[in-house]
């Protein structure tokens, strides 16, 4: 799809159920963001299906747009950023360190988010629709104090020093580095320096091949939903409410099918291999 193209923009809008805004303000940053989360699900298929990934904007528009599929942080932020320039919003792409369990912090270019202003004069907007279980809506870059969301609190803050335990140099955390935290918990450490889209190819080669990555361990694809999210991992389809978590498993591929059909609206040919993934957890997009 050609990215400057209108048709493009008006098929990117009807794929989300939104229209076009009647100027790019802090509102229809919001509104885009909540539907783009709830119709073009957080999904590591092509990894498993040998699919190639290609990040430049008009392959991501070919797979986002009209192969109605989802992606992982470097293709949903990287379409979703193609369209909210369209838009007539300012956009810089921002690379993230993610922290793991374990506190430590992963690769550069872990992941990719995007620093977006308005002509409101309102933000700039932390605007994120390729985390997986993340923020509904954009976070106020600037903001120092709890930004509360319907997935939590959510606070940015300049980043403290690192050290050796968390995976860095022992130098400062300075360079504006900045630490989003969800509930407490910091979620990943944000670099605010402007990145082009090519920036992101070896974090993305990393993320579809390392065994050290999340990514790579089995498909997952999962999505918002009015009252929690649903995410289907090989065979097990857990949905989330509230506090509510119901786990079932799919006893046959074309239960698999259906549920990607029905939930996440991906018609597939063939399955990825299910590699058995172990229990759920906490999803988020782990790194990337």
């Amino acid at each position: 799809m050609e990215p400057r193209a209108q048709q493009t923009v008006d098929a990117y809008l009807e794929r989300i159920g939104a229209v076009a805004p009647v100027r790019p303000d802090a509102a229809a940053l919001r509104e885009l963001q909540a539907r783009h989360l709830a119709t073009v699900p957080f999904e590591n298929l092509s990894i498993h299906l040998g699919e190639d990934i290609v990040l430049e904007e008009a392959a991501l528009l070919d797979k986002v747009v009209a192969g109605r599929r989802g992606g992982f942080c470097y293709e949903l932020n990287g379409a979703f950023a193609v369209l909210l320039r369209a838009l007539g919003f300012r956009v810089d792409l921002l690379q993230a360190r993610v922290y793991g369990g374990d506190g430590r912090l992963g690769i550069p270019y872990d992941h990719m988010a995007l620093r977006v202003e308005t002509v409101d004069g309102s933000g700039p907007w932390l605007a994120d629709v390729g985390f997986g279980d993340h923020a509904r809506y954009p976070l106020a870059l600037d903001g120092r104090a709890d930004q509360e969301d319907p997935a939590g609190t959510f606070r940015i803050g300049p980043a403290p020093a690192e050290d050796e335990a968390r995976g860095g140099s022992g130098g400062p955390g300075s360079d504006g580095d900045l630490d989003v935290l969800r509930d407490g918990a910091p979620q990943f450490r944000l670099d605010p320096r402007p990145r082009e889209l090519a920036d992101f190819r070896a974090g993305a080669w990393y993320h579809r091949t390392s065994p050290d990555s999340g990514f790579t361990r089995g498909p997952v694809c999962s999505l918002f939903t009015e009252d929690g999210r649903i995410t289907l991992r090989g065979h097990r389809l857990l949905t989330t409410r509230g506090e509510r978590r119901d786990e079932a498993v799919l006893g046959s591929d074309a239960e698999v099918f259906a549920a990607y059909r029905e939930h996440f609206g991906i018609g597939l040919d063939r399955l990825p291999p299910d590699q058995g993934a172990g229990p759920f957890t906490a999803f988020s997009s782990a790194n990337g």
